[in-house]
């Protein structure tokens, strides 16, 4: 039993029953003061009326009997009571004061402070006190009218008057918060347990799209925390569906790389009798068609180790950049025979760089080819240029294009594999393994500027070897 109420009262409806019950009895609290300053005021107006009351028999029979009088001031509750008509006070009636008389209330011209601070004044002095209360005489009976009272049966009223609203502020107290207590429950915790439900089952299986919530809160902020949940459900669902596709590709690609591996591994024998060749043109193109199938092989074996989900160190060695370009563009030029793209090539003759020479050429390859993509897309001429150059830390090659600029979704997941495809049909892996082997050479692959008159990237290559890290996948 112990351990259920302590449940409840950790619970949010718990706290929120305890709150409103103290919340509730401090405003009957602010309402009991003025309550009990209002009944002292009553009460000693009651008394001021009932003495009146009494005076006027004197006023009907000047020669009353003691006992008479007596009897008047008892049903009054007062001593003595002292009447002033026509500028002149008279005792009307009188008997033993038993102590002198201690304070003197004015009602006449009392404000609330002065009332409320009285009362309270009054609660926790618990001595008897003869006080003397001077009040305005009803239906103008006269100028005004005094009398003298003890203080005993005041404070016993107001005790028992706000002993009475106490116990009705608890029992409002109790009775509101319990009310609250249930329409809390309906309305708050149980769509927050609802969604905490959806929350728990969605864990269970996350790749379960029946699991995801569907908003239904008539709350409006449980409704957009609803939403709110739903929108990183479908993100989060999306994204295991992509990885276990990923996972799935990367099976297939390792299988199909293996034997594409073999395959142009045979075909390199058959270079070798081509190159022998006495045709001027086929000794011109052998020595591009075997540098071609060699870097087949190598990216082939490369595959395999991105499928293991580690890309190889990079072999650093020093060579000339512009040979690796000429090579790309005299590759691109063939792709482009039918269509009305030139190439430039801006980089300084004897230009020497650190790096690893094939996987620059992937990089720069994927780049060239991008943009020539995008220029042939648009049905327009256009222009490449691929730049290089150097300073006292770091080699800088750049790729530019006429093209007609990055799509705004492009941009926004650029170097994110399968989601930053460009082109219709694209898979987005060539800018995100591109831009990984460029850290692995510690430097970065950045995009310079991409609108409307065209698109520049940017390879920074470091002259340190201390930046060198080997890349994670």
């Amino acid at each position: 039993m112990r351990n259920r109420f302590k449940t409840l009262m950790n619970s949010l409806s718990g706290r929120f029953l305890i709150l409103t019950t103290v919340f509730v009895m401090l405003a009957e609290i602010l309402i009991f003061v003025p309550s009990v300053a209002r009944f002292r005021e009553d009460y000693l107006l009651l008394r001021l009326e009932r003495a009146q009351i009494a005076s006027l028999a004197l006023l009907a029979d000047d020669m009353i009997e003691a006992d008479l009088e007596t009897e008047l001031l008892a049903s009054a509750g007062v001593f003595n009571v002292v009447l002033r008509r026509d500028e002149v006070s008279q005792l009307m009636l009188n008997s033993p004061i038993p102590s002198p008389i201690d304070r003197t209330f004015d009602l006449r011209d009392a404000t609330a402070w002065t009332l409320i601070r009285d009362a309270m004044s009054r609660l926790v002095d618990s001595e008897e006190r003869i006080v003397r209360v001077i009040g305005q005489p009803l239906r103008d009976g006269g100028l005004l009218i005094e009398v003298t009272m003890e203080t005993m049966p005041l404070r016993a009223a107001m005790i028992d008057y706000g002993r009475n609203i106490l116990v009705l502020s608890a029992v409002i107290s109790i009775f509101t918060a319990v009310l609250l207590f249930l329409a809390v429950r309906r309305f708050l915790v149980g769509p927050i347990r609802g969604v905490v439900d959806h929350m728990q089952s969605y864990a269970a299986a996350p790749e379960d799209a029946r699991r995801i919530i569907q908003p239904a809160a008539g709350v409006t902020e449980l409704r957009e925390a609803e939403e709110a949940l739903q929108s990183m459900q479908n993100q989060l669902t999306g994204a295991l569906k992509q990885k276990e596709r990923l996972a799935q590709l990367g099976g297939a690609v390792a299988k199909v790389s293996h034997d594409l591996r073999n395959i142009l591994t045979s075909a390199q024998l058959f270079t070798d009798r081509i190159e022998a060749s006495d045709d001027p043109l086929v000794a011109r193109l052998a020595p591009k068609l075997v540098n071609s199938i060699t870097r087949a092989v190598h990216l082939c074996e490369s595959t395999l180790a991105f499928g293991k989900a580690e890309e190889p160190a990079p072999s650093l060695d020093r060579f000339a950049v512009a040979g690796i370009v000429s090579d790309i563009i005299d590759s691109e030029r063939l792709a482009v025979a039918e269509h009305d793209v030139s190439f430039s090539e801006d980089i300084p003759a004897g230009l020497v760089l650190r790096a690893d020479s094939e996987q620059l050429y992937r990089v720069i390859g994927n780049l060239v080819r991008n943009a020539r993509q995008a220029i042939v897309a648009t049905k327009k001429p256009g222009e490449i240029c691929v730049a290089a150059g150097e300073d006292d830390t770091h080699w800088e090659i750049t790729v530019t294009d006429t093209g007609p600029g990055l799509p705004k979704r492009a941009q926004e997941h650029l170097f994110t594999p399968f989601q930053g495809g460009v082109s219709k049909g694209g898979t987005g892996l060539g800018l995100a393994i591109a831009q990984e082997l460029i850290r692995g050479h510690g430097g970065d692959l950045t995009l310079n500027r991409t609108d409307e008159t065209g698109t520049q990237f940017c390879i920074l290559l470091p002259k340190s070897d201390a930046t060198l890290e080997p890349v994670e996948v």
